[in-house]
């Protein structure tokens, strides 16, 4: 396999365009081949930093043409501005323009993806349902667009040195190591070209992928932002045995903007019609739980809250703790990630619930993807 083809394979395998045997195989030759393994994770860091510096560039436009626009008003003399003079001009006296071009194109981007939306087949209802949170795609009719531009201009909008990002769908993600490496659901991050993780203060920190692995749900993303400090031990472990029916568990969440809890019990050691991947849990979950860990009574990770069953209430599933051991071991064949270890023991047995939720919530993550 040349060069060229085993980019354009690495990079289907990235998009998630991979039929289920063509992964199967190429996850077998990651296995077989670290420099393989190595390809894909480095091309995933490629692949993001050109969708950002793309967006960059669309930015820029944008500069360009409100410059050409205020010119023709008369709102501003060009013969003033000089090369780069100009943009910094421009940049400094026309912040609010500028964020408003930004807005302006991401109006246009939603506006482009719900006419999409309308007229695309809609799929068959399924009893299985994935608990990410899609945006809402907002209709906005052409006739009412040149209003709405027309506001924004008259509207002050705060500062923006990079472009908008507008996320698609919204999860939940928790940390596995101490340096920012994080647990999601793959269906969560599987057509990201960006994502940003959201901690309970409010703090947004840039990721990318760094596995994915579609048949058992599972991903593993990283923080790659200098403004994310690594924590000195994680409170919780991830169990590697499976549980038992009617243990007590409870959950932590984004099914909204804050972080929720949320109580039920192990009612299943199986998922959906029998999967031995997942379990079955009792408790009330909604779409943003996707991704969010089940703790048991002494604080130890026993699933990836992932799926509910749409006719029965309640019924709701997660990918079983002891598969992320087997994602993990494959991810340490890269010789990037050889080292990452995981903590063994819980430091939340005996914590009354509200005890282990306080030191727990800090760890626990909003997952966007755009």
């Amino acid at each position: 396999m040349d060069d060229i083809k085993i980019l354009d394979t690495v990079e289907r395998y990235i998009r998630g365009e991979m039929t289920p045997d063509e992964r199967l195989y190429f996850e077998q030759l990651r296995k077989t081949n670290p420099e393989v393994d190595q390809l894909v994770v480095e091309h995933t860091l490629f692949l993001q930093q050109m969708n950002r510096f793309s967006e960059w560039k669309k930015f820029k436009h944008a500069l360009h043409d409100t410059h050409t626009d205020l010119s023709e008003q008369g709102k501003i003399n060009s013969d003033r501005l000089r090369g780069k003079a100009k943009v910094v001009y421009l940049w400094r006296r026309y912040k609010r323009v500028t964020a408003i071009a930004a807005s302006i194109a991401g109006i246009t981007t939603i506006a482009i993806t719900s006419l999409v939306w309308s007229v695309a087949p809609k799929p068959d209802n399924q009893k299985l349902q994935n608990l990410s949170r899609e945006i809402a795609k907002v209709k906005i009719e052409q006739s009412r667009q040149k209003n709405d531009v027309n506001k924004l201009k008259d509207q002050i909008v705060s500062n923006q040195s990079t472009p908008q990002f507008i996320p698609k769908s919204e999860g939940t993600g928790f940390l596995i190591d101490t340096k920012g490496l994080m647990i999601t659901n793959a269906h969560v991050v599987k057509n990201s070209r960006n994502i940003r993780v959201v901690n309970t203060k409010g703090q947004q920190f840039d990721a990318f992928v760094v596995r994915l692995d579609m048949n058992k749900d599972v991903a593993i993303i990283k923080i790659d932002d200098d403004h994310f400090k690594s924590f000195s031990s994680l409170p919780y472990s991830i169990r590697k045995a499976s549980s038992d029916i009617a243990e007590p568990v409870f959950t932590l969440g984004y099914p909204r903007e804050e972080i929720v809890y949320g109580e039920g019990y192990l009612s299943a050691p199986t998922g959906y019609n029998g999967d031995t991947l997942s379990c079955q849990i009792s408790i009330a979950a909604n779409p943003g739980n996707s991704g969010g860990p089940v703790f048991n009574h002494n604080g130890e990770v026993i699933g990836i809250l992932s799926a509910k069953e749409t006719e029965t209430e309640g019924a709701v599933f997660a990918v079983q703790s002891k598969y992320i051991y087997q994602v993990l071991d494959e991810l340490k064949k890269s010789p990037l990630y050889k080292n990452v270890k995981m903590p063994l023991k819980s430091g939340l047995s005996g914590l009354d619930k509200t005890q282990q939720v306080k030191k727990i919530q800090d760890f626990v993550f909003m997952v966007k993807g755009d």
